[in-house]
């Protein structure tokens, strides 16, 4: 258990947050969430000792080993893939050194053998001798070849490191585990695997992460940090988000009788904790729904941006007809003979492990790029806005401010007009006289976004829209693509972004296609 006592922290006299009491149990899982800034990474290491809070304090019962996903991926660049994982467990991977260096001696005495002896003794204690299948087990989990364990860490890829520390912080059963974005460069089934291997998992699980299906899945409470306060509900992200939502909406209508505003909650409750799962924390959860108080449902502050998306026209019947389009990219084909043609209504989520075959796609369609191989063909009436995953040359070098910006690429040069586009992204007041070279990630993405909207397209291309957002924005952009009318192409990692959105699914492999009409679940369920 873990317990927060009247914690504060302040940075250069702004306080972050004020005043925190919380305890985190075991059995539970716990999701962090806030906007960009909020300091969810910053809570968890304040969680784990690697920072100090201003006042307050954080107590962990005796002998209990908490567990952290560590950030430097070049930390253990010295050592072996197995050594880094055994180190997940610092005790047993001290013990193993202490053998070793006990065991190469060549004057081996009377009291080193008693040494030995004890040591032996603990080692067995923490299950040593099963130390290297266990490494093995989670990272054959997380999609790693076994025969990865003895190559040193510095031969590894940026992918392959981030998913051995994983695995380091999965090993060796700690009381305590504290994941800061775990998904982050995980392919579908790695994430699969860290969602049954959480949901199993007996202790405490305190996360960070802007995968809401992820959250969705583990998650039996949400931790909430909002204009310096954080407070905990029962709940995954959905359930949290929904009832926010639902709160707010009453709270404006003052009209409605108290005991409609009840009866509405109880019946709002009564459907979260009638849902499934395979998990073992579905029944824990719909526990902890059927008992919860409806004054313990959030009331957030939270601030969501805006984004819808209109069309100036509607698209006839003739959108896109692509054939045998072939590409490589640094002399490698990332597809070949690609045929495809797009129909009215058609949502399309382009998968793959090879990113950049998605990205070579959408600048060939928006004529960035030429294919090496076959044509494509846009319907007469079609219009398309591109959103591509590297948005650097928009911004950089520009002596534009915001407002300036949007301007560019809007026939309306009224200010009201402008601003009103980025309002709805959250640029209000003299935020819109910015300078763009000093926007966050987050800011550039919500600008892309409004350029978007602006236009007024009947096709909407986004390649990787959700990287650099905050959970609110994800939120906000994954309810405006699903509610567009038009075309939608988008390449995305996002599991309930892909599942709320699509409608087809296009994976785009080196040596041909998969091309299914139907939704990620079962496009999923039908590729194992």
């Amino acid at each position: 258990m873990i317990t927060v006592t009247d914690l504060s922290l302040s940075f250069a006299g702004t306080k972050l947050f004020d005043h925190v009491n919380l305890k985190f149990l075991p059995g539970n899982c716990y999701g962090i969430i806030g906007a960009n800034g909020a300091g969810k990474s910053t809570f968890l290491k304040i969680l784990s000792g690697e920072l100090e809070s201003t006042t307050g304090e954080v107590s962990i019962a005796k002998n209990v080993r908490m567990s952290v996903l560590k950030q430097d991926h070049y930390a253990y660049d010295a050592f072996n893939v197995l050594d880094t994982v055994i180190q997940g467990n610092p005790r047993l991977y001290q013990i193993i050194q202490e053998k070793e260096a006990l065991y190469a001696k060549e004057d081996f005495s009377e009291a080193d053998g008693i040494l030995v002896s004890e040591l032996e003794g603990e080692f067995s204690e923490l299950d040593g001798w099963d130390a290297e299948t266990e490494a093995a087990k989670l990272l054959q989990g997380l999609g790693l070849d076994v025969d990865i364990l003895y190559a040193s860490m510095e031969s590894l890829s940026g992918k392959e490191k981030v998913k051995v520390l994983l695995a380091q912080a999965l090993f060796g059963k700690p009381e305590i585990i504290l994941l800061d974005e775990p998904t982050n460069s995980l392919d579908i089934r790695s994430i699969t695997w860290l969602e049954d291997f959480l949901l199993d998992y007996e202790g405490t699980v305190i996360v960070v992460s802007h995968d809401r299906h992820f959250l969705n899945t583990v998650c039996t409470h949400t931790v909430d940090i909002d204009y310096t306060s954080i407070r905990l509900y029962t709940g995954n992200y959905d359930f949290w988000y929904e009832s926010s939502m639902l709160i707010q909406r009453i709270m404006r209508d003052q009209n409605r009788k108290r005991e409609d505003k009840i009866k509405e909650l109880e019946t709002f409750v009564a459907r979260f904790s009638a849902n499934k799962s395979k998990s073992k924390q579905a029944t824990s959860r719909k526990k902890l729904l059927d008992k919860l108080a409806i004054d313990e449902l959030p009331a957030s502050s939270r601030r969501y941006p805006y984004v819808g998306f209109q069309m100036d026209r509607e698209p006839g019947k003739e959108i896109l007809s692509v054939e045998d389009l072939s590409q490589a990219v640094d002399g490698v084909k990332v597809f070949d003979k690609l045929s495809f043609r797009l129909n009215k209504g058609d949502k399309v989520a382009f998968v793959g492990e090879h990113d950049i075959a998605n990205t070579a796609l959408f600048r060939i369609l928006v004529e960035e790029a030429k294919a090496q191989e076959g044509d494509f063909r846009w319907g007469v009436s079609t219009s398309f806005s591109y959103f591509p995953a590297d948005n650097t040359e928009y911004f950089e070098g520009s002596d534009l401010n915001i407002l300036q910006w949007l301007g560019q690429y809007a026939e309306d040069q009224m200010e009201s007009y402008l601003r009103g586009f980025l309002g709805r992204m959250l640029f209000s007041g003299d935020d819109v006289f910015k300078p763009v070279r000093v926007l966050s990630g987050g800011e550039r993405v919500r600008c892309m976004l409004a350029r978007m909207m602006m236009r007024g397209s009947n096709v909407l291309i986004l390649d990787q829209p959700t990287n650099h957002l905050d959970l609110e924005s994800i939120t906000a952009l994954n309810n405006g693509l699903a509610d567009f009318k038009g075309i939608v192409l988008f390449a995305s990692h996002d599991h309930q972004f892909i599942q709320t959105i699509a409608n087809r699914i296009i994976e785009l492999k080196p040596d041909g296609v998969a091309d299914r009409k139907t939704t990620y679940d079962e496009y999923l369920t039908l590729a194992d």
